[in-house]
């Protein structure tokens, strides 16, 4: 360890680097402070990113934010890696499995802010979590979306389901359902678009799934498409946003008592408190009930009707 420099260390046999460096311009944050973070809730932030092939966002100095999936050739040996067929691209990609401190630490001294697991785990083949995102227009106020997400938790409620609720770490907040390991991924994906379906129609004017940005009208859009292959952003995981904001549970009685800038990295360590909010919160596994999937299997894919629907404006306005 090199006190005198104050900038590079060793901690679980992993080098640290340049820890002084400022992270980038608004985060009020150095490379130190993220690995500090990161290393301090490692207890917590571990069993979210456990066994799930991980994309990260990384921040290099004079570049912009990127987000990395496939694990670079410099990478350790002992990172442990997942190696999965991207269809969209047509080709195999090999990610890091983030199992341990000495990986985390790792990805941290990176620069990688944030940390972007999938909902299925490598070791199996259905998702553990179905998700819902509630993404709120520009300007909106917080309340707004919490409006929303007790339309969600309603939704499923009447389902005879239950869910965690957690800020994003931006603007928003994510609604997770832990499923039975018997749900096969076709079925939770219909049944996210299901509820979401059921969440807007029960108050229209406060929520729309609409795929497209310029139907939504200023309402919080309910995004569905969190399924499958796709990742979500872990609990406790910072954003790059100015400040460092982290993804950071909250109970539902606490919704109308926070914002989404009272989670940072310099103020979320303090408030876990030795405990574990998230799987504290967290239901029990549960099955979907059959008249839920079933609805949702009628429901087209989100991204596919709006494929459909933009190439069908497009040739309206070429006419």
């Amino acid at each position: 360890m090199n006190h005198a420099s104050g900038t590079e260390e060793s901690r679980a046999g992993v080098r640290l680097t340049n820890l002084d460096q400022p992270l980038f311009d608004g985060a009020e944050a150095s490379k130190r402070d993220l690995v500090d973070y990161l290393d301090a809730v490692r207890d917590h932030i571990l069993p979210e990113l456990r066994d799930r092939p991980l994309s990260v966002i990384r921040v290099r100095p004079g570049q912009q934010p990127f987000m990395q999936k496939n694990l670079p050739k410099y990478a350790p040996d002992w990172v442990q890696r997942a190696t999965v067929w991207a269809e969209a691209s047509r080709r195999n990609v090999t990610y890091a499995l983030c199992d341990d401190r000495r990986t985390l630490l790792w990805l941290a001294n990176q620069r990688a802010v944030e940390y972007h697991p999938t909902l299925i785990r490598a070791s199996t083949n259905h998702m553990t979590h179905l998700v819902l995102d509630l993404d709120p227009p520009a300007g909106a106020r917080f309340s707004h979306v919490v409006r929303s997400a007790r339309l969600v938790r309603q939704a499923l409620a009447d389902a005879g389901l239950a869910g965690a609720v957690k800020t994003s770490g931006s603007k928003g907040l994510h609604v997770f359902v832990p499923l039975d390991d018997r749900v096969e991924v076709d079925d939770a994906a219909a049944a996210t678009r299901a509820l979401a379906r059921r969440a807007e129609q029960l108050d229209p004017d406060a929520a729309t799934t609409a795929f497209i940005r310029e139907d939504r009208d200023d309402k919080v859009f309910l995004d569905s498409t969190r399924s499958g292959g796709a990742t979500v952003v872990a609990a406790y995981s910072p954003r790059v946003r100015p400040h460092l904001p982290v993804s950071f549970p909250v109970r539902w009685d606490e919704l109308d008592r926070v914002v989404p800038g009272d989670f940072t990295i310099h103020t979320a360590v303090k408030l876990l408190a030795n405990s574990d909010p998230w799987q504290a919160c967290m239901p029990r596994p549960q099955l979907l009930p059959a008249d839920l999937v079933e609805e949702g299997h009628a429901i087209p894919v989100a991204r596919v009707q709006a494929m459909h629907e933009g190439k069908r404006r497009a040739r309206g306005r070429r006419q």
